[in-house]
C-alpha cells in the first residue's frame, strides 16, 4: 500500500509527541474543517457533449501545538458528487471514473489523506516530513493545484531556511507526487526542489532548480532559472509591480533529449482602487518537438481556464494578456484577456486561440466564502471553441 511507511511513522511521531507534552487532547489539538460545493459546466464544439459536475469537497484538519519547536498536522479530505449532477468525465481511464464521450471535469470521488507530516520550527529553520503541500513563488512551477477539489500535495522532507529577513532558502527531496486525479494516479519519483531568493529594495531576486525524476518511466525533467519581482509606489495614490523571469529546461524521455526555453514579462498598476496587468509568457519549443513543461504547477492560474494549454503544445506557446480587477459590493472581480500563438509555428499550428476570463468572488461573516466565474475560448489552429462557468460556495469551520 502506498506511503504505509509514511503514515505509521507520522502516527507514531504524532503519538510520541502527545505523550511528552503530558497535557490533555483538548488543550493540544486545534481542529478546522472546510466545505466547498462547486458546479461546473463545460460546453464546446467537437464531440464531446457538454459536461456538467456537481461536487462537495471535505477537509477536516487537525494541528498539535508546538513543543520545543515540534508539531504535527493531519488533513484528511473527501469529494462526493452531489444530487446526481455528475455527466462528465473524471480522467477516465486514470481514475476509472466517468464516461467516455464527455469533456474531461477533473473532480474524481476519493477519499485520501491528503496531508500528513512532522514539522520541526526554529527561528531560522522550517522542516517538515511526510505528506505536504509545498508551493513556491507564484505557483508557475510548483504548486498545489487547489483549485480542484482534490489538491497536489507532496511526500516529501522539506526544509526552509530564513538566515536573515532578506534570505530564503527552501529545499525539497520529493519521493511521491500526489496528484489531483486521486490516490490512483500518484506517481512515484525522485524530484529535488531548491529555490533561494534575496530581496532587495528594488524587489526580490530569485533563482532555481527543479530536477523531476519519475521512478516508472525514467523520464527526467530539468529546470534551471531566476526571476526578479518588486513593486514601489509612485506617489500616495499610484503603485507598480513588475516581473521578469527566464528558465531553461532539458527533458529526457524514451523519445530523446529535448531543450527548451521560457521567460516572461509582466508589468501591474494600481490606481483609484483598480488593478491593472499586462504580460507575456513564453514557453519555448525544440524545433516543433517539445514545448517547455511545467508538470507540477498549478496550471489553471496560467494560460486560461478552459485549461486548453496544461499540456505545452509540441509548437510552443506564447500568451499575451491584459487584466482588470477591482471590489465592487463587497467582493472582488477580475477580466481578463489571453491571445495565444506558437512560439515556433508549424504550417497547421500558428495561431492558438483566444480567451475571455471573468470572476467575482465575495467573503461573508462566519467563514462563508462563494464565487462565479466564466472562460470562453476561442479556437483557431488549435482545439474547438470551448465555454466554461462555475459557480461555488463554501464555509471553513
Amino acid at each position: 500500500m502506498k506511503n504505509t511507511k509514511n503514515l505509521i511513522t507520522c502516527a507514531i511521531l504524532g503519538a510520541s509527541i502527545l505523550a511528552a507534552g503530558n497535557v490533555a487532547a483538548e488543550d493540544f489539538l486545534s481542529a478546522k474543517a472546510d466545505f466547498r460545493l462547486r458546479y461546473e459546466n463545460i460546453t464546446n464544439d467537437d464531440a464531446n457533449r457538454t459536461a456538467d459536475s456537481l461536487t462537495l469537497r471535505t477537509t477536516i484538519s487537525v494541528k498539535s501545538k508546538d513543543i520545543n519547536g515540534w508539531s504535527g498536522f493531519v488533513e484528511l479530505e473527501d469529494v462526493r458528487s452531489v444530487l446526481g449532477v455528475d455527466s462528465r468525465n473524471a480522467a477516465f481511464p486514470i481514475t476509472g471514473q466517468g464516461t467516455p464521450g464527455f469533456s474531461i471535469i477533473a473532480d474524481p470521488e476519493t477519499t485520501e489523506l491528503d496531508q500528513g507530516y512532522i514539522q520541526y520550527k526554529s527561528d531560522q529553520v522550517t522542516a517538515k516530513i511526510g505528506r505536504q503541500v509545498i508551493t513556491l513563488d507564484d505557483h508557475r512551477f510548483i504548486g498545489h493545484v487547489a483549485w480542484r477539489q482534490d489538491k497536489q500535495t507532496f511526500d516529501a522532507a522539506s526544509v526552509v531556511y530564513t538566515p536573515t529577513k532578506e534570505i530564503n532558502v527552501t529545499a525539497a527531496l520529493v519521493t511521491q507526487r500526489n496528484r489531483i486525479f486521486a490516490e490512483d494516479a500518484d506517481l512515484d519519483s525522485n524530484d529535488i526542489f531548491i529555490n533561494a531568493s534575496y530581496k532587495t529594495s528594488a524587489g526580490k531576486i530569485t533563482a532555481y532548480s527543479y530536477l523531476l525524476d519519475e521512478d516508472e518511466t525514467n523520464n527526467t525533467l530539468d529546470t534551471y532559472g531566476v526571476a526578479f519581482r518588486g513593486g514601489k509606489p509612485i506617489n500616495d495614490n499610484v503603485s507598480v509591480t513588475y516581473l521578469a523571469e527566464f528558465a531553461t529546461q532539458t527533458s529526457e524521455t524514451a523519445a530523446g533529449e529535448f531543450d527548451a526555453d521560457f521567460f516572461r514579462f509582466e508589468g501591474g498598476a494600481a490606481f483609484s482602487g483598480l488593478n491593472a496587468k499586462i504580460g507575456f509568457e513564453s514557453l519555448g519549443s525544440d524545433d516543433g518537438q517539445f514545448g517547455f513543461s511545467t508538470p507540477l504547477a498549478t496550471l489553471h492560474k496560467f494560460n486560461g481556464w478552459t485549461d486548453q494549454f496544461l499540456g505545452t503544445p509540441a509548437v510552443g506557446l506564447e500568451d499575451f494578456y491584459v487584466s482588470l480587477a477591482g471590489k465592487v459590493w463587497g467582493g472582488s472581480w477580475l477580466v481578463r484577456y489571453h491571445d495565444f500563438n506558437a512560439e515556433s509555428a508549424s504550417e497547421t499550428l500558428d495561431e492558438l486561440g483566444s480567451e475571455l476570463e471573468l470572476q467575482y468572488t465575495k467573503k461573508f461573516k462566519n467563514g462563508i466564502y462563494s464565487g462565479i466565474k466564466a472562460s470562453f475560448y476561442s479556437a483557431d489552429d488549435f482545439a474547438v471553441d470551448e465555454d466554461a462557468v462555475w459557480l461555488w460556495v463554501g464555509k471553513t469551520f
